[in-house]
């Protein structure tokens, strides 16, 4: 059974390890409302995810779950004021999604047009601990 996990570009690249598919790995696993994710990755994808990888305090007391790596997509958006809302507060413009396959999740995505890199879709397997 697979997994689709989100994982923030922040987290990453404050304190993640970079990985590619393959991999194996170890990750406090916290589980959401996909509806979180709608605007970012559109409703359809949004469904799909299963759990946010978390690497910092939430609260939550979780063990880490051990993963192999099975595919790792870059998610890229537009970011806008909503109508009636705040210079100061930007939000992710629904329909703006830009799904990228890449072969090496570091944190770090290069540059794409109109958009801004905003988290990682990662497909990934239970894995026996090792």
């Amino acid at each position: 059974m697979t997994l689709t996990i989100w994982v923030d570009d922040w987290q990453m690249q404050c304190c993640g390890d970079t990985f590619r598919p393959g991999d194996a790995v170890s990750w406090q696993l916290l589980e959401v409302d996909p509806e979180d994710y709608a605007d970012i990755v559109g409703s359809d994808r949004a469904a799909e995810i299963d759990f946010r990888e978390e690497h910092h305090d939430s609260g939550e007391e979780q063990p880490l779950t051990p993963l192999r790596v099975v595919a790792v997509t870059e998610v890229h958006c537009r970011y806008g004021v909503p109508s009636g809302g705040t210079a100061k507060v930007l939000y992710p413009v629904p329909g703006s999604t830009e799904l990228v396959p890449v072969v090496e999740a570091d944190g770090w995505a290069k540059a794409r047009p109109h958009v801004r890199f905003a988290g990682y879709l990662v497909t990934a397997e239970r894995a026996a601990d090792e």
